[in-house]
């Protein structure tokens, strides 16, 4: 099953006989409370416009718990996250297709999500909201009641012991801008740097221009470049678990599988005990 959908796959599936469960996780990095802008309201936006039947999912309240020593965006309380996905009208049985405004993070994250705690069919609209030519509505839907049970475990997570081991063991990739992996600037986190050990390998460079994914060859010779060959471990970081879940999207479309550590490096560098590198080498 292919991870992602483009926009007329989508158009023609929601006329279908199963149309999916659709959901809009739009969202975005903000640090309004440093530049005095307001920050970012997706459930504003949802309801400036949304794909017809899309229900709007809260990444920050539903897709993760509050901030904490585990990271800013750490794991979100299994019955909590449950009852939201219930709510929106996710079945066991049924496709889910998940959006965002295009950069496709968010949607990654409630894809990485709603995979790791066992559902089968789930994919990302690949280029988002800005891909889709159909109308949108402003009328918020009601769906009938779900009936998804999260089992978490359906892939595998990484906690800071697990990622500095793979790093040694096998392939950790740094999903963040280079200049941040490298320590050069660090605008939230308590310190700059890299897990020790991992790769540079930024989520930008896993899309083109239009923000839909490179094609899958083109990724698979990128992730191999990187050490990620058959047989070989593979785990994915960033700040907080958000676009590192675009990582791992994107090696899936490639074929091949990875895991995440949702703590990141935001649960990584609260721990002054935890070793830093700095710089271009891995190292």
């Amino acid at each position: 099953m292919n991870a992602i959908i483009s926009a007329s796959e989508l158009a023609g599936e929601l006329t279908g006989d199963e149309p999916p469960v659709l959901l809009d996780v739009r969202w975005q990095l903000s640090l309004a409370k440093a530049s005095g802008e307001p920050p970012f309201d997706g459930r504003a936006e949802y309801g400036a416009g949304h794909i017809p039947g899309a229900v709007y999912v809260d990444l920050d309240r539903e897709l993760a718990s509050a901030p904490g020593s585990r990271g800013r965006h750490p794991l979100p309380d299994l019955a909590e996250f449950g009852a939201a996905m219930r709510r929106a009208g996710v079945t066991s049985g049924t496709p889910v297709v998940v959006y965002d405004g295009g950069q496709g993070w968010a949607a990654a994250r409630a894809w990485w999500l709603l995979r790791w705690t066992g559902h089968p069919d789930v994919r990302v609209l690949d280029g988002g909201l800005p891909t889709w030519e159909g109308p949108l509505e402003t009328s918020v839907p009601t769906p009938a009641e779900g009936d998804f049970e999260p089992a978490p475990g359906a892939t595998e997570l990484l906690d800071a012991d697990s990622a500095a081991a793979l790093a040694r063991s096998g392939v950790l990739l740094d999903a963040r801008a280079g200049e941040r992996y490298r320590g050069e600037v660090e605008p939230i986190d308590p310190v700059g740097g890299h897990i020790p050990g991992a790769l540079s390998a930024p989520t930008n460079e896993n899309v083109a221009a239009d923000g839909r994914f490179r094609p899958a060859a083109e990724l698979a010779a990128r992730f191999k470049a990187l050490g990620a060959t058959e047989g070989t471990a593979v785990g994915v970081y960033c700040g907080s678990g958000v676009s590192a879940a675009h990582q791992v999207l994107a090696l899936e479309v490639a074929g091949i599988p990875a895991a995440l550590y949702v703590g990141s490096w935001s649960e990584w560098s609260s721990d002054p005990s935890r070793p830093v590198a700095v710089g271009a080498d891995p190292q």
